[in-house]
């Protein structure tokens, strides 16, 4: 089942060909990055970090010494962050919490389109299809819940390349390589404390075992872009913030989420009502087809 894996892998990759990869140095793409070295195929790889801080510089400098790739980091600075964040709730249609995430693809690729390239490779969809999310540990129904995700499985990033004419490349969400995936059981995706094992397995003794077993980040952890909620929470006092979930009737989750609301009803006006299928949000009201809102972040219990 291993070895199917990474033959699988293999001609994803190589199917899904980008000239660059966006580069986190965690599981997901180190192992992208290893395929593409091993197959000789060249590639950019590019990795974003909020004003040089965050885990993901540290481990793509290790992916650059055990693979001799040599990676670019794009740092940001706290000014263009900001800046950015009326553009990407502009683009997304939505003040969902995880912005700051969103903003780290939005970096990313931004600084591909300003270097000509118009095509790039992400490790979206491995913690979907092989249960890499931290509380999918808890779950007692994981197999029908990862089969609820692929159902309604989508990525800002379409959004945000589309918006900036870069087309966004998942090999990990190829056919051949999800259906391999529904039919591993959910104790070969979830064993001995970590998510995706059966990836870790298929390629330990491949890649270093830092990089195998590291554990699982947000995209805005790893780049340091988590910092941003700290300076944005300092625009807002305490008073205010509880003034305006009440004027506003909704439950925010943190003042950048509040923070992040403004801009959405300074953009939009109002939040679009529900459209036929769609399920009402029981936080901002919008439609929202399953358990999150793609609108406002609300998730319902699990």
């Amino acid at each position: 089942m291993i070895e199917k894996l990474r033959e699988l892998l293999r001609k994803s990759v190589l199917k899904n060909s980008a000239p660059s990869l966006l580069l986190s140095g965690g599981l997901d793409t180190s192992i992208l990055a290893y395929i593409l070295k091993s197959e000789r195929v060249q590639f950019l790889p590019l990795c974003v970090s909020f004003e040089g801080k965050g885990s993901d510089v540290d481990y793509t400098h290790r992916l650059r010494s055990f693979l001799s790739i040599d990676p670019v980091i794009h740092n940001v600075r706290l000014e263009e962050v900001v800046d950015a964040i009326p553009k990407v709730i502009k683009i997304l249609k939505s003040f969902d919490p995880a912005i700051p995430n969103d903003l780290v693809i939005y970096f990313g690729l931004k600084k591909l389109r300003e270097m000509g390239i118009g095509s790039v490779m992400t490790g979206e969809g491995a913690d979907e299809i092989f249960a890499g999310y931290e509380y999918m540990k808890g779950l007692k129904n994981l197999k029908e819940h990862l089969k609820r995700i692929c159902q309604n499985i989508h990525f800002n990033s379409d959004l945000l390349g589309r918006s900036l004419g870069v087309e966004v490349k998942r090999p990990y969400l190829e056919r051949e390589v999800k259906s391999f995936a529904k039919m591993v059981p959910p104790d070969m995706k979830i064993r001995d404390g970590f998510g995706k094992w059966i990836l870790r397995k298929a390629y330990e003794g491949l890649l270093p075992q830092s990089l195998i077993y590291q554990e699982k980040r947000p995209l805005e952890v790893g780049s340091g872009m988590s910092e941003i909620r700290e300076y944005l929470a300092s625009k807002i006092k305490d008073e205010e913030f509880e003034e305006k979930k009440r004027l506003y009737g909704m439950n925010f989750y943190s003042k950048d989420h509040l923070y992040y609301f403004e801009i959405f009803k300074s953009l939009f006006g109002s939040i679009p009502e529900p459209k036929d299928g769609e399920i009402v949000c029981p936080n901002c009201r919008g439609g929202k087809n399953g358990t999150h809102c793609k609108i406002c972040g609300y998730v319902e219990d699990l």
